[in-house]
């Protein structure tokens, strides 16, 4: 369950993103040479561009990379195989304070039966969550229990087929049974977003389990990526509907995660991109978007999920400065494991509630996810610098 407002003062601990004793103490001298050398090969553009299609072909071929890989990318980011072999990474966050929201990212089915798995998957995950404030919050993918190019037919407004009919029932069966499992359990579910064009049918969706769930505590949290240029008006929207329908809204705000896709295919088919025009604009839309469910604390619960440090200050100062809790029950920052130590821990130092994403899953079948986080990695303009130089900043302290 998320943490009760337990702090009596507001102001609790001091927070400087520049202490790296704080963000990198629960890693050993051997983890923080391994994130060295892997965040330099990230920063090489070669390696990313041909890892993904060199690593399939090798893993086609019986070539023994899997160790190779589990050793490496898959232990710097992922928690581990299966939700047991994530206990000791769950472990090692919460003794710096920081929770474990557990992600299966196996992407890419397109199978009933894996549907149905995925589901159970993501029910063990609520199970595992259930009493631990270690585990804090979960989440899973709409794409996960449901087949993509259906979704994408939904938003479009096209005529079901009557098979396609049954099958949309079975995903939204699928998307009540998850739902209600954390209902029954009191664990927090969110919902994440995904591409502009089956985005609207998983909003409705999300919206219609809030209105079932979530009336005396936020337990499914929808998605708002904010490099949309209309998801501000979107959170504002919802958070109306939410208060004349007398139920909490859960927003997750992030900023996006397919902007290199979603203006590719715009420009392919021609219609105007949903993309903001530049990163100013996200920026600015997202820090009004946590100035406005601060201000609506009371019937707005939130993630913030950010590596941009500025926009953590921002939620932290707003915090002070509302006089909230650090550890208010609505509200929770939120980083990828292997990313961001310094924002993470030292947050968390402070008094406030973090939570990092742990993906876990078979290695065949995360590594998409793997590839596709070393290309936002490069995509960010000095975020691999930026993870070198507190790297080797901890290195030098430490005289390793």
């Amino acid at each position: 369950m998320l943490n009760t407002e337990t702090v009596a003062d507001p102001g609790k601990g001091t927070l400087c993103f520049e202490n790296t004793e704080i963000a990198f103490r629960h890693s050993s001298n051997t983890d923080l040479k391994r994130a060295y050398w892997l965040f330099r090969m990230i920063n090489i553009n070669f390696f990313v561009k041909m890892g993904p299609s060199l690593t399939n072909f090798a893993m086609k071929i019986g070539l023994p990379i899997k160790p190779v890989i589990k050793a490496t990318i898959f232990k710097h980011f992922c928690g581990g195989e299966t939700i047991s072999e994530c206990n000791s990474t769950i472990a090692n966050l919460y003794e710096g304070k920081v929770g474990t929201i557990l992600d299966y990212s196996v992407e890419g089915e397109d199978d009933e039966q894996v549907f149905d798995h995925t589901r159970d998957e993501i029910i063990l995950t609520i199970k595992r969550a259930s009493g631990d404030n270690a585990v804090p919050i979960t989440v899973f993918k709409v794409t996960g229990v449901g087949r993509f190019s259906l979704l994408e037919k939904l938003d479009a407004g096209a005529v079901l087929t009557a098979e396609e009919e049954l099958e949309w029932q079975k995903i939204q069966q699928r998307v009540l049974f998850i739902c209600t499992k954390a209902y029954e359990t009191g664990v927090p579910v969110m919902i994440d977003a995904e591409e502009t064009w089956i985005q609207n049918t998983i909003d409705l969706l999300a919206l219609n389990m809030m209105r079932k769930f979530n009336k005396g505590k936020a337990i499914v949290y929808n998605t708002y990526q904010l490099y949309r240029h209309d998801k501000l008006a979107s959170v504002k929207q919802d958070y109306a509907i939410a208060v004349k329908e007398g139920f909490i809204l859960g927003a997750k705000l992030v900023r996006g995660a397919y902007m290199e896709k979603e203006r590719r295919r715009a420009a392919e088919m021609g219609y105007t991109c949903l993309i903001q025009p530049d990163k100013q604009s996200t920026d600015k839309d997202y820090d009004a978007a946590l100035h406005f469910c601060i201000d609506n604390i009371s019937r707005i619960a939130f993630v913030a999920g950010t590596h941009n440090e500025n926009s953590c200050r921002v939620l932290a100062d707003l915090l002070n400065e509302k006089k909230v809790h650090h550890n208010h029950s609505h509200v929770y920052f939120s980083q990828l494991l292997g990313m961001s130590d310094n924002l993470s821990f030292n947050l968390a130092d402070a008094g406030y509630n973090v939570a990092k994403y742990v993906p876990y899953g078979p290695v065949r079948s995360v590594l998409p996810y793997l590839f596709r986080r070393a290309q936002e990695n490069t995509a960010i303009a000095g975020q691999m610098s930026r993870e070198l130089s507190l790297i080797l900043k901890e290195k030098k302290r430490r005289g390793v």
